[in-house]
């Protein structure tokens, strides 16, 4: 007989939220734990709602304010940290005090928090977690909504989870299994590669749509979005192989192409793939969701990230600089969200 998992999720955001109502649904042990009172208190008394792309159902789901976790007797299995990256250290600190001995924490954030979560908890308690291309918000509460396709049904997996040290361990092997009732999993022994390829997808998109106000759609059909990706891209993939990440394909080619972008020919057939498909949706990054919400965005854990490593390695970022300049820009609340943004920053990256 199965031993059922105690699973906490410190942050319910959309991405937690998805992941967590399709695990309700599929009988696992769930807990949601969140500082927005109203979804906590809509969740408990409605449940937690899942619509879009694979179907629209909604759950009863365990859901806590912060101030009632300290009533908590039965520790946790596994703890998802599932906060913005600049909550990041707090969240660990506090979930760890409700995890088993034997317990973990999994990073399933956008950016590079791993090191960051081992320094409190240990390596050997520690897995890393990548959802790659799934586009999820939270608008109101209580409800996640998904857009875009799904991922198993055109060959991508969505989730990828490997240990640090690169090895297929038996608690990777259950995280693939759990996450694979929610969209394509699967173990990697490169997770620094693959998480340096997510970070190189966000950096290349989400603040263009928080700078310019565009989605997907939009960004695709502008050609100063298309250039601003490009070069974020080349950038970030830079600094990665010069770092020696085996950085994994970003946006479907391989790292290396992107950082022979300022090449005609290369240039070209890179904008061509960004160009607008049929049937895609029109989704807002979630630095560009961060922002409407009046959030402050993860801006220097994602791109100014980039910049601090690429003066490690040597690798010059200027547009990843002057997009950072920008965000602060919109953070601060001294510009707000324009199209024309996109024309600032690529002038003061000296393309303009």
């Amino acid at each position: 007989m199965r031993v059922m998992t105690r699973i906490a999720f410190i942050g319910a955001g959309a991405a937690a939220c998805y992941v967590a109502a399709f695990l309700t649904r599929e009988g696992e042990d769930i807990t949601l734990i969140d500082q927005w009172p109203e979804h906590v208190e809509k969740m408990r008394s409605q449940g937690l709602r899942a619509s879009g792309s694979q179907g629209d159902f909604t759950v009863p789901v365990k859901a806590m304010h912060l101030t009632d976790v300290q009533a908590v007797r039965e520790p946790f299995d596994v703890a998802f940290v599932a906060v913005k990256s600049y909550d990041t250290v707090w969240a660990t600190h506090f979930i760890v005090r409700y995890l088993k001995p034997t317990g973990y924490v999994v990073s399933s954030q956008n950016c590079m928090n791993d090191e960051v979560i081992a320094s409190i908890v240990g390596f050997h308690r520690q897995v890393p977690c990548i959802m790659s291309r799934i586009e999820v918000a939270l608008w109101e509460p209580a409800h996640v909504n998904r857009g875009g396709p799904v991922g198993r049904d055109h060959g991508h997996d969505v989730f990828r989870v490997g240990e640090t040290n690169g090895r297929i361990t038996p608690r990777v092997e259950y995280l693939v299994d759990l996450l694979d009732h929610i969209d394509g999993a699967r173990a990697t022994t490169n997770i620094w590669g693959e998480r340096w390829a997510k970070l190189s997808q966000n950096s290349m998109g989400n603040p263009v749509g928080a700078i310019s106000g565009l989605g997907a759609e939009d960004m695709a059909g502008n050609p100063k979005a298309r250039a601003l990706r490009i070069h974020l891209a080349k950038e970030t993939t830079r600094v990665g192989l010069a770092l020696n990440y085996r950085v994994e394909k970003v946006a479907g080619f391989d790292a290396e192409v992107w950082t022979k972008a300022d090449q005609g020919d290369v240039y070209e057939e890179l904008e061509a793939s960004l160009l607008p498909k049929p049937g895609s949706v029109n989704w807002h990054s979630s630095m560009a969701q961060d922002v409407k919400k009046g959030r402050l965005s993860e801006i220097d854990y994602m791109n100014g990230y980039v910049v601090r490593k690429g003066r490690e390695a040597g690798v010059d970022t200027p547009v990843s600089a002057a997009i950072v300049e920008m965000m602060h820009e919109i953070d601060a609340g001294r510009v707000g969200q324009d199209p024309g943004n996109l024309d600032r920053v690529l002038q003061a990256a000296g393309l303009g």
